[in-house]
């Protein structure tokens, strides 16, 4: 069995827990437990006793991208975590900005890194794809081959800017399972088509089981959303769960284009898979 749940998404989905821009996933499988992402800090440190998250069982933490949305909660969770190896690409710390409106930083907060850096021993570097435990993997940095998938916003590395931020700590998780792939996005800044493409080039020949995260197509040109809606269809996931960044029109497009495979997310919705893993 494995059990998939989210605890902090820009919705809640259930009463007890709260809503806020951000990302963050418990799973729990046969081979090991792990948090994808810490959302923001007020829902995460919320839900995460409201849900009853055990994470001092955790083996494992994987960062997906060093937005605030996605590591607010780090300096609250990782002291509960005293044995849980850390995943996340190097670029994962830089300082980065985003220019919508007046400039704003949205690196992982100080205090986030501040944690990371009391567990240095604990950090495992993924600027390539690594094994996390039997059967569970992460993409580290993921090539760019799609024209049109760029990083889904105005991102960059200075308050200027001057240096466009080409987010390349972006990183998924997939888990291996006889009746296929789970594949576990935070923001998928390196495109969704990209991502999926290139876990299964690792796994190759193996069909998508589920896909489920944020695909941040909220500010996608209509050529990009009708090319990955396309290309969805092609790939043909058995769920399909798109949530956080994904945005509302590509969310009603996807529900339309791939009936009776999306379902819908939020805070407090737990996933369960009768698969074990491969």
């Amino acid at each position: 069995m494995i059990k998939i749940t989210i605890v902090a998404e820009n919705t809640a989905a259930r009463a007890g827990v709260l809503g806020e821009h951000g990302l963050s996933f418990w799973i729990e499988t046969p081979a090991a437990r792990l948090l994808f992402d810490a959302g923001p800090a007020l829902s995460f440190r919320h839900n995460a006793g409201a849900l009853g998250i055990p994470l001092g069982r955790a083996d494992a933490v994987v960062l997906s991208h060093g937005h605030d949305d996605h590591t607010g909660g780090l300096s609250w969770a990782l002291p509960r975590m005293p044995d849980a190896k850390i995943f996340l690409h190097p670029d994962a710390l830089q300082p980065r900005f985003s220019l919508r409106g007046q400039a704003h930083p949205i690196g992982m907060p100080a205090d986030a890194r501040g944690a990371l850096k009391a567990r240095a021993s604990s950090l495992v570097w993924t600027a390539r794809p690594a094994k996390i435990a039997a059967g569970i993997h992460v993409t580290g940095a993921i090539p760019r081959k799609s024209e049109l998938e760029d990083t889904g916003g105005p991102f960059f590395l200075d308050a200027g800017g001057t240096q466009p931020d080409p987010i390349s700590d972006d990183q998924a998780l997939w888990l291996e399972t006889p009746s296929g792939l789970i594949v576990v996005l935070g923001c998928a800044h390196a495109g969704v088509i990209n991502t999926v493409e290139y876990i299964r080039s690792m796994a190759p020949g193996r069909p998508v089981r589920a896909l489920l995260g944020g695909m941040h197509l909220g500010a996608a040109s209509p050529d990009r959303l009708d090319w990955t809606v396309k290309a969805l269809q092609k790939l043909l996931p058995r769920q399909l769960s798109p949530m956080h960044c994904t945005g509302l029109p590509a969310v009603a497009a996807l529900w339309q284009a791939l009936p009776g495979r999306c379902l819908a997310g939020g805070a407090g919705v737990c996933f369960e898979f009768s698969d074990s893993l491969k």
